[in-house]
């Protein structure tokens, strides 16, 4: 009797904590419908410019050209330029990731999240170490990108609804800074100036193209 009881206590439980997360879904959907809802089911594009504290978010139209939506400040990001090597590091990182439909935190502590999917292919490649890197809602954070409650439901609504239209993954593309010829010169002494090299067929790709890069399975 008493393993039925905890049995069925942790049943309702989970009820109660889905339905909340439905809940907080719904209400961040009804929040955005008025000014994104034509949008509603669009692919859609993740670029972020760590220098800038700028995500920009891309979408796909129905003729397949993409284009800037909308640029959002990020309101709190931790660490320097460079990408992330370790966990606890408290830096937030730079590469090429994915974003999944089971990416998606409906309940998060910072009201809603998803998982961005470090660490990728190439950084466990080179032993890169790390987990639960979030854009999320909020305005503090340590290794990954608060956005504030208002501004990540218009980017969770809007990623979550190109799931539900059928797309499989969403890109996010994490730069230093805008990889100009005159920036990458500059920057042609730094310690991370090899791995900028490595990310920057993807900032000449989608500059170029208006379109994100696709990674190869993150390189």
């Amino acid at each position: 009797m008493r393993i039925l009881l905890l049995l069925l206590l942790s049943i309702m439980t989970i009820s109660c904590t889905d339905a909340s997360g439905s809940d907080r879904v719904a209400t961040a959907r009804q929040h955005v419908e008025a000014s994104l809802g034509h949008h509603f089911g669009k692919p859609v594009f993740i670029r972020i410019i760590k220098e800038n504290w700028e995500l920009e978010l891309w979408i796909r139209e129905t003729d397949k050209t993409w284009s800037i939506l909308k640029t959002y400040e990020i309101e709190a990001m931790s660490g320097e330029l460079g990408p992330k090597t370790a966990e606890g590091d408290e830096q937030a990182p730079e590469g090429f990731y994915r974003v999944y439909k089971s990416s998606m935190n409906p309940r998060s502590a910072y009201h809603l999240s998803f998982n961005i999917g470090y660490p990728n292919s190439y950084d466990r490649r080179l032993r890169r170490t790390g987990s639960f890197i979030m854009i999320h809602g909020g305005d503090d954070s340590i290794g990954c990108f608060a956005m504030t409650d208002p501004i990540i439901e218009e980017i969770y609504t809007l990623v979550n609804e190109a799931f539900k239209a059928g797309t499989t993954c969403v890109p996010v593309q994490v730069y230093p800074f805008r990889m100009t010829p005159e920036r990458m010169q500059q920057e042609a002494d730094n310690r991370h100036i090899d791995f900028w090299n490595h990310l920057l067929p993807g900032w000449q790709h989608t500059e170029n193209n208006n379109a994100p890069y696709p990674d190869k399975d993150n390189q």
